[in-house]
């Protein structure tokens, strides 16, 4: 389903907050070691997957999900490399490594599939890109070699499930399916769980907070406008992550607001508008 043009902006920016609200919270969780990765990804996917089980039977009066068990592998892959990842890596070398990821094999999905950028789009692409090693560049340092493969598999199966999302047709059941799928793949970090669980309170709240609403609400609106971006669109428009990301630290964290931001912003967001404002070709 094809949305108009203000209801897409509103809900693709409701999304992509969300999802950089989900990075603070889970550096919050993760690096203040209220909690460990395991029970994190555990937690989180479990209660996303009870949110929208609970939002299916209001809206739809039904209990059961869509979805497919690709899209909740895909799901949980990137959950689990997240969260471990941001164990031993900075935020600044996670986003890097996260979003460089999600745009290359989305960029290389679409080219296979015989789509075509605009001279204009491969210009914003490059100037996106450009921008988002501004932003991140004097604070990234040199990843562990573990941590650097989890996100970039995390990176990896988040394109995945993205490039899934742009045929759904029902966004609220196939996340729930693909919570619900995922929140079972989950039961794999019980080994991990047992022997290196730790967590208190406010490490439970963080999950939860963050698989009930910056993720599961968060995804299923992202499922929603995926149709009506298509893959090369959708992979660029997420640079803007760790830019809304930057944003809220100033705002919330009391961070400084330096020139290089401005102008990070800046090629971010101009390359941003030549990739959105041209149509590809195939």
């Amino acid at each position: 389903m094809r949305l108009s043009t203000n209801i897409l902006y509103v809900r693709l920016s409701i999304a992509l907050i969300a999802f950089a609200a989900n990075s603070i919270i889970c550096r919050l969780a993760l690096v203040d070691q209220h909690i460990d990765p395991a029970s994190f990804t555990t937690i989180r996917l479990t209660a996303g997957a009870i949110t929208l089980w609970l939002l299916v039977r209001i809206r739809y009066e039904r209990s059961d999900f869509a979805g497919n068990w690709i899209s909740g592998l895909a799901l949980f892959i990137y959950a689990a490399g997240f969260s471990f990842a941001y164990v031993s890596m900075s935020a600044a070398t996670g986003a890097l490594l996260l979003f460089g990821t999600v745009q290359m094999t989305m960029l290389a999905y679409a080219l296979k599939k015989g789509h075509r950028l605009q001279l204009l789009q491969k210009v914003g692409v490059a100037i996106s890109t450009l921008g988002l090693i501004a932003l991140l560049w004097p604070s990234v340092e040199t990843p562990p070699v573990i941590g650097a493969f989890f996100m970039v598999i995390s990176g990896v199966a988040w394109a995945i499930y993205t490039i899934i999302g742009t045929n759904s047709i029902s966004p609220i059941l196939n996340t729930a399916g693909s919570f619900y799928r995922a929140a079972f793949f989950a039961l794999l970090l019980i080994p991990v769980l047992i022997m290196h669980s730790h967590l208190d309170a406010l490490g439970v709240i963080y999950s939860i907070v963050s698989g009930s609403l910056t993720s599961a609400i968060a995804y299923a609106i992202w499922y929603s406008v995926l149709p009506s971006l298509g893959s090369t669109k959708s992979a660029t428009l997420q640079l803007l992550v760790p830019l809304i990301t930057t944003v809220g630290g100033i705002l919330l964290l009391d961070e400084y607001l330096s020139a290089q931001i401005i102008v990070s912003a800046f090629l971010i967001l101009v390359g941003l508008w030549l990739v959105v404002s041209e149509k590809y070709s195939k």
